[in-house]
């Protein structure tokens, strides 16, 4: 599906490439090599032993699942939502979605009933992909209710080895990846392939849910933008603490990674001895990670240049605060801040020799700044109110689905100039010329990469029974926590699942107690 014409000044390397493109030549390049590792405690949170597969059963475990779903029916370019825990499955999943020439939309892991039945009728979902279990939420039987609400899905998918009757199962394609695989008929797009819509993933704002459609050649902008800041080079060994549902989950490390052709480790966030363990052994030259967790894991000497790693990749989902964080004290590892703008963009900058932020001001962001060869990824500009905008190769150009504008509900305005405004409020400083943002956008809260309407959930609260309450606070890791206070605790909880809404709201009520001393190996890092 196009959306509306070329993308201008996309960078080269990018300029008729498709994920799958990128993925297939790796393949061809490197089929013995590791292609992409599970967490080790994968048993722990989800079913099935840990995988590592190599570029040739990756592609063909691509292929099984893009076979499986054409054998569906489903019409060219439906789309396909996936949720998924941060496995191998989420993404050769989405890989596969898009083989089978459907567009993939990532649902948040925490995402339940509300949220996914609102969004999944926005966009008129055909298909929906899961797992029978995470941690110890039932999954399928998540799918079934989402389903059972949303007239436009047709098909229910699911990896696990026991799944209900009606679901499409996923966990036999595993076997495929041992032998041959019927090949799929790769469907021609007209014009350029990477102009046509590969993902969705949602923002929000004070209206409610937003879809944000994306091209192939504006994920690769996005993600070339970060592959160049941290200079990975090929064959790179990613190690991604970061769920794979937002742009910026995706901008970090699953497109780097098929940028590179290298390895991409998963790590089901957070535990710190984990995530040592796995850099150990493969190697790892690359960590993803929230920004805040990045600066303090070094600050304590938890992190540093052993073993090959050469860069962080920081992700701050609140931007205001990346200024003041502590200065990077680690000269052999290279921290490319991410500063993630919602789903509208993210700007990309490596640390300089004193440890400080990079200084980025309005105008053409270019990357790998001061270097020959560096391509425009997005432009910056500030608005009469103050805001933050943002246009160019990584930043969507189009409301998504066609028409939606004409509906009355949620969806992405984008200027006559290009320009869509991220509602970051920032400041242009008059002696350095360094653009900062100063306030996340007005009535939002944050989780983890959560956005909430933080009215909305007061008046959902207040209307469940007398004296309940809730507050956004700010968090030094996940950017905002919710906190709240009821007279019965326990009730308000059970109600708050009954009205499907994201575990965070429920546990915002959880019981408290005061602990002396952080403990940072159990830090929340969604």
């Amino acid at each position: 599906m196009i959306l509306g014409p070329a993308t201008p000044d996309a960078p080269a390397d990018a300029e008729r490439s498709t994920l799958d493109d990128l993925f297939q030549r790796a393949a061809s390049r490197r089929p013995d090599a590791v292609a992409i590792v599970d967490p080790p405690i994968r048993e722990n949170f989800t079913e099935g032993a840990p995988r590592q597969l190599t570029y040739a059963e990756a592609d063909r475990m691509v292929s099984a699942i893009a076979g499986r779903l054409k054998r569906l029916g489903l019409p060219h370019d439906s789309v396909v939502a996936v949720q998924l825990p941060n496995t191998v499955e989420h993404a050769l999943t989405l890989l596969g979605v898009l083989r089978a020439g459907l567009i993939a939309s990532p649902l948040p892991l925490l995402w339940r009933r509300r949220d996914m039945i609102a969004a999944l009728t926005l966009v008129g979902a055909r298909a929906l992909i899961t797992c029978a279990r995470v941690d110890t939420a039932d999954h399928c039987e998540l799918a079934m209710h989402v389903a059972a609400e949303v007239f436009t899905i047709r098909h229910v998918g699911a990896f696990g080895a026991n799944v209900p009757d009606g679901f499409v199962p996923l966990e036999d394609l595993y076997a495929k990846t041992d032998g041959a695989v019927e090949p799929v008929r790769v469907i021609e797009r007209l014009g350029n392939p990477a102009d046509h819509v590969a993902l969705i993933t949602w923002d929000a704002d004070v209206t409610g849910l937003v879809p944000v459609a994306r091209k192939h050649s504006e994920l690769l902008a996005g993600g070339f933008s970060v592959f160049a800041e941290a200079a990975l080079g090929q064959d790179a060994v990613i190690l991604s603490t970061l769920q794979g549902s937002s742009f910026a989950g995706l901008a970090t490390a699953l497109v780097p990674w098929l940028i590179s052709g290298g390895t991409l480790v998963l790590h089901q966030p957070f535990d710190a001895a984990v995530l040592n363990a796995q850099r150990d052994e493969h190697q790892c030259t690359t960590i993803v990670m929230p920004g805040p967790l990045a600066t303090r894991l070094a600050d304590a000497r938890l992190i540093g240049a052993r073993d090959g790693l050469a860069s962080v990749i920081g992700v701050w989902r609140a931007p205001e605060r990346m200024l003041v964080s502590p200065t990077w004290r680690e000269p052999n590892v290279r921290l490319v801040d991410v500063q993630a703008l919602g789903e509208i963009g993210i700007i990309a900058g490596r640390r300089g020799a004193d440890g400080h932020p990079a200084l980025i001001g309005p105008g053409r962001l270019i990357t790998p700044r001061g270097t020959p060869g560096a391509v425009v990824v997005a432009e910056l500009a500030r608005s009469r109110d103050g805001t933050l905008l943002m246009r160019g190769p990584m930043v969507p150009r189009h409301p998504f689905p066609p028409g939606i504008e004409r509906t009355g509900t949620s969806y992405l305005r984008v200027g006559d100039d290009g320009f869509v405004d991220t509602g970051y409020t920032c400041r242009i400083d008059r002696d350095s010329g360094r653009l900062m943002v100063t306030r996340p956008p007005a009535g939002m809260v944050s989780v983890g990469g959560y956005r909430f309407l933080l009215r909305e959930l007061q008046d959902i609260v207040a209307a469940t029974g007398p004296g309940a309450t809730l507050a956004g606070l700010p968090d030094t890791i996940s950017g905002h926590r919710l906190a709240g206070s009821a007279p019965n605790r326990d009730a308000l909880i059970a109600e708050l699942i009954d009205l499907g809404l994201n575990p965070l709201v429920g546990n915002a009520f959880r019981e408290r107690r005061a602990v002396e001393t952080p403990h940072i190996d159990r830090a929340s890092a969604a």
